[in-house]
């Protein structure tokens, strides 16, 4: 086993390379709705696995990290549709914009601690909520904003190969930075914030760039989603949106790397297919939800764990 190969980093790209080599096939066999869902599964892995950078690792428990994916999806397609600017613009500015805003908000909201933060977080994005409903003359409100796709259509094989390649693009910096001197006093941070000041680190600023990192990948999957759907609404921001994040990673695993992984996309195709239930499909997933923490509370990534270490051990 190469050097690569046997550090954590090294294990974790080789195995989301094999895995998106794998998924690459899935056009072959898969119907344009079940590419469509994939599709849409692949941009809540991103949404999850970033909003664990900041809660699992950091502890820091944000309810706004839905609000930054929308602030990246109104940015380009606000630009687009006002002003006609391409979205080789409106992309890249509404991850600007999303980073900045997490930088403020963060430098306002950081120092509180658990209920306090995410009180301040969800007032937040109820803010950005009540804005994109309101100003409907400039955000157009519930009548929708209509955004040009990437590729001309909307195509679902041509945008899951793209979200495939950001998600696996995104894992593995994401990876990077957990591994990193960074990713130490991120969990440093979690564990215990008295001690991991004691010892230098400065908190406020480690915190700080996390919460703007983590809302900027947001904005990004959010601005690639905007050109996607083609059609924004404030429903985007819905607090449900949240929830579903969070429900997510701790179904995934909180705290894990391959949690939000392996949350994000059966939970989004789950919740697909139990639309037909109409207003009985939360119900039933509140109760796939129950049996799944009863069965496991550090979820699914505390079953694949061991298999994972054995594998690496014995090969």
């Amino acid at each position: 086993m190469s050097a690569f190969a046997s550090t954590g980093f090294g294990r974790s790209a080789i195995t989301i390379l094999v895995a998106a080599a794998v998924l690459l096939l899935l056009p072959l066999v898969a119907s344009s709705f079940v590419l469509h869902v994939a599709t849409i599964g692949f941009y809540y892995v991103i949404l999850a696995a970033s909003w664990n950078l900041l809660a699992g690792y950091t502890g820091q428990f944000s309810l706004a990290h839905h609000a930054f994916a929308a602030v990246g999806a109104y940015t380009s397609g606000l630009l687009g549709y006002h002003w006609g600017i391409s979205f080789w613009i409106g992309i890249p500015a509404g991850v600007l914009l999303s980073a900045a805003m997490g930088f403020v908000l963060g430098r306002l909201v950081l120092k509180m601690r658990a209920i306090y933060l995410a009180i301040a977080t969800w007032a937040f994005a109820e803010t950005v909520h009540v804005y994109l409903t309101a100003d409907y003359q400039f955000t157009r409100g519930e009548l929708g904003l209509s955004v040009k796709p990437l590729f001309g259509s909307v195509d679902p094989l041509k945008y899951y190969f793209l979200f495939l390649g950001l998600t696996v693009v995104l894992l593995i910096g994401m990876r990077a930075l957990i591994d990193s001197p960074l990713g130490y006093f991120m969990r440093a941070i979690k564990d215990d914030e008295l001690r991991a000041k004691s010892l230098g680190i400065d908190t406020t600023k480690v915190k700080v760039a996390i919460f703007s990192l983590s809302s900027a990948i947001a904005g990004l999957a959010g601005g690639f989603y905007a050109h996607y759907t083609v059609l924004l609404s404030p429903q985007m921001i819905d607090f449900s949106e949240m929830a579903k994040i969070v429900i997510m990673v701790v179904i995934g695993g909180f705290g894990t790397f391959l949690g939000p992984i392996i949350g994000a996309a059966p939970v989004q195709v789950v919740m697909t297919y139990l639309q037909s239930w109409g207003e009985w499909n939360l119900a039933v997933f509140a109760l796939i939800v129950i049996v799944l923490m009863r069965f496991s509370m550090e979820g699914i990534a505390a079953v694949f764990t061991p298999l994972w270490r054995r594998m690496w051990r014995d090969g």
